[in-house]
Order: structure tokens, then sequence, then C-alpha cells
């Protein structure tokens, strides 16, 4: 049985795409899999499963030596179960940077492609035969997409995303905004998460200037509500960071609607991130920074600056 899963702290993308995938090789290419999750899924891609009826995957901890495997939305060896080098990768779809360190024991087909979700490249490997996915899947599929592109406002998004999302909106018979809307308000109940459960829901690893960050980022079409906890997140920080084997964590909080991001200051160091990386101006314990609505593309690339 061949596990499909993404990425640690799973969003939208890592929840939909495996049951996408697992969808298409169970019934397409007649081969037994499975979808499974590292960890819960955000509330969005809860709101997902429910809203399409989905089974949510088992969450696993680790994989097994000789586990056949497929990878999706990521080939970043640090949001891989730890025994990846162990198990039979047969497949890596993704739509990140390469970031190399995944061996396999023999050629494997790997599918990278410049587009805003991995669901999107889904759709198109999947081609004709998407005339026989249930609507369950093309709802994951759209699902998908407008979250990643932030319903189309995310630098990130191609006129490819955009057509996909259309035609798999048209074919429900969903209007994209409505739909939409009610993604993201799912997406911005955080009532039942913990400071430290919601500086983990969406975040990943990174290295600037010898510093294992964590960078983590909160969508939300109502960014009060965490503006609100922001003392408490910011307090929070040091446990997450010293628990997961970080110098610092990083807090970008995305509105949405006002398409910006607002980054907390907690000390020194992350105000001299937002002025020398970010052209910021800093006088209190955060700072807006206008048009700021990508990690991938905007805020990575920022902070290798």
């Amino acid at each position: 049985m061949i596990k499909v899963f993404g990425h640690t702290a799973p969003d939208t993308d890592s929840t939909g795409s495996p049951i996408i995938w697992a969808w298409y090789l169970n019934e397409i290419r007649k081969t037994p899999a499975v979808a499974v999750l590292q960890g819960e899924p955000n509330t969005e891609a809860a709101w997902m499963l429910t809203r399409w009826d989905l089974t949510k995957p088992e969450i696993i901890a680790d994989v097994a030596p000789g586990d056949d495997c497929v990878i999706v939305d990521t080939n970043n060896p640090a949001e891989l179960p730890a025994s990846i080098g162990q198990a039979n990768v047969l497949e890596i779809i993704d739509h990140h940077l390469l970031a190399g360190g995944i061996k396999t024991g023999v050629p494997i087909n790997i599918t990278i492609r410049p587009l805003a979700c991995t669901a999107t490249i889904m759709h198109d490997l999947i081609g004709e035969e998407m005339e026989r996915a249930p609507d369950a899947i093309k709802g994951a599929m759209l699902t998908c997409i407008l979250s990643d592109t932030l319903e189309f406002r995310s630098p990130t998004t191609t006129p490819h995303d955009r057509a996909v999302a259309e035609k798999l909106a048209a074919d429900l018979g969903l209007n994209v905004t409505d739909y939409a809307a009610q993604m993201f308000a799912a997406k911005s109940d955080v009532s039942a998460f913990d400071d430290q459960a919601l500086l983990r829901m969406d975040s990943k690893e990174y290295e600037l200037g010898g510093k294992q960050l964590r960078i983590s980022v909160l969508e939300t079409t109502a960014p009060q509500v965490l503006l609100d906890r922001k003392a408490a997140l910011m307090a929070a920080m040091p446990a997450v960071a010293a628990a997961d084997g970080a110098d610092e964590v990083l807090l970008f909080i995305i509105d949405i609607l006002k398409e910006e991001a607002t980054l907390l200051i907690p000390n020194d160091f992350v105000r001299q991130v937002a002025e020398r990386n970010f052209g910021a101006k800093v006088s209190g314990d955060s700072v807006v920074l206008p048009g700021i609505m990508s990690r991938k593309k905007q805020i990575i690339p920022a902070l290798a600056g």
C-alpha cells in the first residue's frame, strides 16, 4: 500500500493533495494507495474535509523501512518523516524550490512546476481522467488552489492556477468568491488553538545568517483576533523555538483582504530583520508590511537578500 503525504503541519494543500493523488492511484492507476498526514490539518483543511465529506487521513509519526511512499507539496527532508531515507520513495509532486537531500534506491518520477499549488499540477497530470473524478476530489482540488493562491491575491498565482480553479468551480456549480469567503472564514477561526499551536500551524524552517528560524504564517480575514493575542504569542515564541531546535520564531499575520502582513517584533533580532530585510521602520512590537502575502515568493526571498 503506497502512503501519500505532504509536509508536517499540514495546510489545505498538504491535506487535499494526498487525498487527490491517492484517489488517482487507486481508481485510475489501479495501484493501492492511502493518503496520510503528518499532523492535524489546520482549520481550513478540516473545513474542506467536512464540506466535501472526505475522511480525515490517518496521522502518522514516521514511516517504516521499505514503505512505498509518494511525497507531495514538499521535497524538503526537514518537513518529512525522520525515516524517509529508509523508505521507498516512488514519486515526488511539488511546487516549491528543489531543496535536495532525498535519496532514492532507483530512479523515480519527479514533477516540480512553478505553479501556486500542488493540486494544479495534479490536475494537469491526471489530464482527461479528471472527467472520472467525483465532486469531492474536484472540490478538494478547488479548495487547495484557492487556499494557496488566497483567491488569486497571492503573487504566486499563475494564469493557469486561476483557469483550473475557475473550471473546477464551474463544474461544481460554485461561485468562486462565495466559496472562498467560506474557506477563509474557517481559516480565520483559531479560537480552539493555543499560542504554541498557532505558531506551528503553518510554519517552515529556514536558516539565515547561521540562525535556524521557524517562519510562521497565519492567513486570515480577521487579523485583529490574532493581534489581540499578540503578547501571548510573543511570550510563547522562546518555548516553541527551544522545543523545535530553532533560534527564533518569526510570525507573519497575513491580512487576506487588505493584502498586507503584520510581523510581530518580540526582540531586537526580529526588529533588525524587519528593518534590514523588509525596509520597515519599527517603533513598537509589530510592524505592517504592505503587499506582503507569500512566504515562498516574498518573505523567504527578502530574508535571503
